[in-house]
């Protein structure tokens, strides 16, 4: 990648911080380490090391956004500190081409006894601002922060909520080359996230390249062109942001025995190519569909089972007495099949065998895009309180949901799980990431747009003579 393509160039990263047991072993180490050099003796460690980082590499072309995901105490806000240069890195190369705005832990940057004003200038001058363009842009940053009166008074007396509204609003409209957002956002209210991501795809838009923490799997997989998961200080995988969250859910859901097994298995994954099997949109699946003779936009094929429809995406979680098997999506009728016609209704069934003894036990489905995207699903009991009581080891239940299909031509992938409370912890017992997929057939001259068919219906209605002549012109 050539110096005009890359945003952030991070090559064998490291952050090592010296952990003293007592306080006085820092003045040792300050003072004896270097009179052993000179009198010949071997020299004593007074610290243990502790590796926040350890040999990360990752490349960010401009325009790109990377989700980077994993457990607290993973490395994710050491490394975006090292690469705002509030940090300095141990070992390792860090290269950024272009103006950095950073949104990392609550009101950082801003002084408790300045006015929220004098802060968003302070801040300004930080990201390389003249007065000027501070001031020309101060109404639109006051706009966006809508903290009212509070604008005028110290930060110390502002709530959470305030004090993240004013420091998202000053990093969108310095016009960064560079937006590192750290979990902040999950301190606002609804209203104010979904503006804060209507705001980040605009600045998506533009050009900008993202980096974007979050513990939420959606958000990575809605808004990143790819993810990273860390743990422990080491990359274990970069790639498809479905795949690369289906792999950190399923480790942080692993069981303790099995973790490092888990982990490992991640971690040996990696290669230098981004992990994810590439899928056809709908569009280009539709498209193939109709070459194969098996859709036309003068008619919609009938329900069907194809037998090479399967999903090369499926990733399972460890098992904590149970097993997921045998997903089949079933007409009314009893009959198999996964090429659906929009608007019909669906038996998606499965069966689960149980190994341990287990109670409060409760089962799901849930739809997704190819990407990723969660679309909607259902469990069979609104808590574990409600659901079965006590299911013995050795016995098998078959599960069932019926759904109708909304949904436009594409490609789709359904989930299985069955939670309960397993070693006195409620849990997810066995669960499996596109265990199935299916196809919708298009409907010729089709009026719905995007994923779901809301059955919006249009109606037009022509006012009077003068608008319909100023509308022809």
């Amino acid at each position: 990648m050539s110096g005009d393509e890359f945003a952030i160039r991070v090559k064998n990263l490291s952050k090592c911080y010296k952990i003293f047991n007592q306080p006085h072993d820092r003045l040792k180490h300050s003072i004896y380490p270097r009179m052993q050099r000179l009198t010949g003796l071997p020299v004593k460690q007074y610290f243990r090391e502790f590796w926040a980082l350890k040999d990360v590499s990752f490349e960010v072309r401009k325009g790109e956004t990377i989700g980077i995901i994993g457990r607290n105490g993973s490395g994710k806000s050491t490394l975006l500190q090292m690469i705002c240069g509030t940090l300095a890195p141990t070992n390792g190369e860090l290269e950024t081409n272009g103006r950095i705005a950073a949104l990392l832990e609550l009101g950082s940057g801003f002084n408790p006894e300045f006015t929220g004003r004098e802060n968003v200038f302070m801040n300004g001058a930080i990201l390389g601002l003249s007065q000027g363009e501070i001031e020309s842009r101060f109404d639109d940053i006051a706009a966006f922060a809508d903290i009212g009166q509070f604008i005028d008074q110290p930060v110390k007396t502002f709530s959470s909520g305030m004090m993240v509204r004013l420091a998202f609003a000053v990093a969108i409209n310095v016009n960064p080359q560079i937006l590192i957002v750290d979990e902040a956002l999950s301190v606002g209210d609804e209203l104010f996230q979904r503006k804060c991501f209507a705001r980040i795809e605009s600045i998506k838009q533009n050009g900008s390249t993202i980096l974007f923490v979050s513990h939420s799997g959606r958000e990575v997989v809605q808004l990143c062109d790819y993810a990273m998961l860390l743990d422990s200080g080491e990359k274990l995988a970069i790639g498809v942001p479905k795949i690369i969250v289906g792999k950190y859910q399923k480790l942080i859901y692993a069981p303790q025995d099995k973790y490092k097994t888990i982990r490992e298995d991640i971690r040996s994954s990696l290669s230098g190519e981004q992990q994810g099997i590439p899928l056809p949109s709908p569009r280009q699946e539709t498209r193939q569909s109709i070459e194969r003779g098996q859709g036309t936009d003068e008619h919609v094929p009938e329900e069907l089972f194809d037998s090479d429809l399967k999903p090369q995406s499926t990733l399972e979680y460890a098992s904590n007495g149970a097993f997921i098997a045998s997903p089949e999506i079933l007409t009314l009728s009893g009959d198999k099949v996964n090429c659906l016609k929009r608007g019909e209704s669906y038996r998606y069934m499965y069966k689960v065998r149980f190994d341990q003894d287990v109670t409060n036990v409760r089962f799901g489905m849930l739809i997704k895009t190819i990407s990723g995207l969660e679309l909607g699903g259902s469990v069979s009991a609104p808590s574990g309180g409600q659901g079965i009581p006590y299911q013995a080891a050795g016995t098998s239940v078959s599960v069932e949901f019926r759904f109708t299909c909304n949904l436009n031509s594409g490609l789709y992938f359904l989930n299985a799980g069955v939670t309960g409370t397993y070693r006195e912890e409620e849990t997810y017992l066995h669960r499996v990431l596109d265990i199935c997929m299916f196809r919708v057939w298009p409907i010729s001259a089709d009026t719905a747009t995007a994923i779901v068919d809301f059955s919006c219906v249009a109606e037009i209605e022509l006012l009077d003579k003068t608008m319909h002549g100023v509308a022809a012109e």
